[in-house]
């Protein structure tokens, strides 16, 4: 049954990033407040990933409302309302619930009664998950304008008296509006992989089906991030390079013609590994985890927004995305802004 809106005898729309923004809460957690709950040190942190400091929800603030507020923001900097949104998308691995989704939250709370809702699961990489997703809707004249959003609020999943996990991850969100727009600009290259049989590197065992919630489940910690720290460096850099040589080979594009690369925020260490096997300078990446940690799928979508507002990325330039998550899943994408 073709879909009342999709238009087969035309042809494929190119699809551009008209307006992001990003929503970070109030609350900053220093890695001297986590020296009181674990045995580390801001040092020992630093040395070892970058960080030096993450933002933590409120009491009572969820998913749906760092969400939301990106999405306010994204919009406002599109210039759009939020009636003129025809799709919504979450990647998140922290929903308010199970169901319904986190979109269909987010579209009550902005107000976007014209949207269809669904959310993506792909953990750090979701949020170009989506942004692929959103391109194929919009490419085929299915919709026209889509919210794309990145959040998680990791605060809610972390062992506080795991070390080696809990000094990693913030709470945050990202938004970008996809749409047509004349020009030739936009999203040129795009790749997505995954690795199912690596899924014990990097995953919550409890809490779905196959864990439910239970006491004891609970007691084990097994609702909260589990991660091989040392196989999640090798894979994050193997699978990143592949992702980002890939797109500029589709694209027909090197490594120097790139303006900027927006690499996944988990730990500088890949970062300047993936810098330096692209021969490229550390100054030509956006890293913002000293000041949020790794905020899972709004990580790439938060840098994106802040690169934007700075004026990192001028009309024209050409810009790397490059994520990697649980699953494994990791994806790339070039864009010309």
């Amino acid at each position: 049954m073709i879909h009342p809106r999709t238009r087969p005898n035309q042809p494929k729309r190119t699809v551009s990033i008209i307006g992001t923004g990003s929503y970070l809460p109030e609350r900053i957690l220093h890695n001297r407040d986590l020296e009181k709950l674990v045995d580390t040190s801001d040092e020992w942190i630093m040395t070892r990933t970058g960080i030096r400091e993450r933002r933590i929800a409120a009491e009572g603030e969820h998913t749906s409302d760092l969400a939301a507020k990106a999405a306010e923001k994204a919009l406002q900097n599109a210039g759009i309302t939020a009636e003129e949104i025809d799709l919504i998308l979450v990647a998140t691995v922290t929903p308010d619930m199970f169901f319904p989704s986190t979109a269909c939250f987010v579209q009550a709370k902005i107000g976007a009664k014209h949207a269809a809702c669904f959310d993506v699961s792909a953990a750090c990489s979701g949020f170009l998950y989506a942004i692929e997703i959103a391109q194929q809707f919009i490419t085929s004249h299915t919709y026209d304008t889509i919210l794309v959003i990145g959040a998680d609020k990791l605060s809610s999943i972390i062992d506080w008296t795991d070390r080696n996990t809990c000094v990693l991850f913030g709470d945050g969100a990202g938004a970008a509006v996809l749409r047509h727009r004349g020009g030739g600009h936009g999203v040129i290259s795009t790749f997505m992989a995954s690795d199912g049989g690596l899924h014990d590197i990097l995953y919550i065992p409890g809490g779905g089906s196959r864990f439910p919630i239970t006491k004891e489940n609970a007691d084990s910690r097994l609702n909260c991030i589990k991660m091989n720290g040392k196989e999640t460096y090798k894979h994050a850099v193997t699978s990143m390079l592949d992702a980002a040589h890939k797109v500029l080979a589709d694209a027909n594009l090197d490594p120097e013609d790139l303006a900027c690369i927006i690499p996944h925020q988990a730990n500088l260490r890949i970062i300047e590994a993936i810098a330096d096997r692209m021969k490229l300078p550390i100054e030509r990446f956006v890293v913002n985890l000293d000041r949020y940690g790794n905020t899972s799928a709004g990580a790439v979508a938060i840098a994106l927004d802040e690169a934007n507002r700075t004026g990192r990325m001028k009309v024209g330039d050409y810009v790397l995305l490059v994520v990697f998550g649980g699953g494994l899943t990791w994806a790339s994408s070039v864009i010309q802004w």
